[in-house]
């Protein structure tokens, strides 16, 4: 999962994939029910946590799904584990372009408001960060307040959210991106504010594998606005790079 957010995140997709999929998510350290760990990690350690988690599974092998910082951490377990994955998903995230990798003006003030604004200002500013106002104005505040609670209901503390940020800040992987052979699928929110589309496209451009699902109306929170359109995605994916390139092994989705 992304910046500060629980693994329930991924409800919209475990909800339906886990019929026809073994799922894993999991907290990082310092959010949700995972022990808090180190003050300041690194994107490579956080990825060597999906490994352990690999491995306490006793999991061989798995469909690899990272959205935004989960997307950077994704990009490290496929630079370093290649052999524990069955494909790479990057949802909305960008390989450390040091300046491309800003988020817009409106992005940046939603996001400052959100992490420094407290309570009241983050519930107001995360909505307007994560999806278009078009998408706000369908959906109704009371689904979308429902919705955040799972986000908003128990954040993590200034000690990770700071952690996590000097990872972010931290995470560079354009010039080893060539190296990923992995059959990879890239989701490109058209109307991300946060992480610009053409992060995506920088990433197709390096990553040799891969093929870009774009989804033109979709903010930064593409995974529960887009959620049966992805989910249908992300089925075909791993239907195509499935266990028969190693048939000793289920077909199974961890996502990160």
């Amino acid at each position: 999962m992304g910046f500060g957010m629980p693994g329930a995140v991924w409800g919209p997709q475990v909800d339906e994939l886990q019929g026809d999929h073994r799922c894993c998510h999991y907290d990082h350290l310092g959010v949700g029910d995972s022990e808090r760990g180190p003050f300041l990690r690194t994107i490579p350690a956080m990825a060597d946590d999906a490994v352990r988690i690999l491995d306490d599974l006793c999991w061989d092998r798995a469909h690899v799904v990272g959205v935004s910082m989960g997307g950077m951490i994704a990009q490290e377990l496929a630079l370093h584990s290649a052999d524990r994955c069955q494909s790479l998903t990057l949802v909305a995230t960008h390989g450390g372009a040091p300046v491309a990798s800003l988020p817009t003006p409106r992005g940046m003030r939603f996001f400052l408001q959100g992490l420094f604004g407290g309570p009241k200002n983050r519930m107001r500013s995360l909505p307007r960060l994560l999806y278009p106002d078009e998408f706000l104005q369908s959906i109704g505040p009371d689904a979308i307040r429902s919705h955040l609670d799972v986000r908003l209901g128990h954040p993590p503390a200034l000690r990770t959210v700071l952690g996590q940020l000097y990872a972010v800040w931290r995470h560079s992987t354009e010039s080893r991106l060539s190296q990923i052979e992995l059959p990879t699928l890239l989701v490109r929110p058209g109307k991300d504010i946060l992480i610009r589309p053409t992060q995506t496209d920088r990433l197709a451009e390096r990553i040799p594998n891969a093929r870009v699902h774009r989804f033109d109306d979709a903010g930064h929170g593409v995974t529960f606005q887009k959620a049966k359109e992805l989910n249908a995605v992300l089925r075909e994916h791993f239907a195509q790079h499935g266990p028969e390139r190693r048939r000793s092994t289920p077909p199974v989705a961890v996502r990160v």
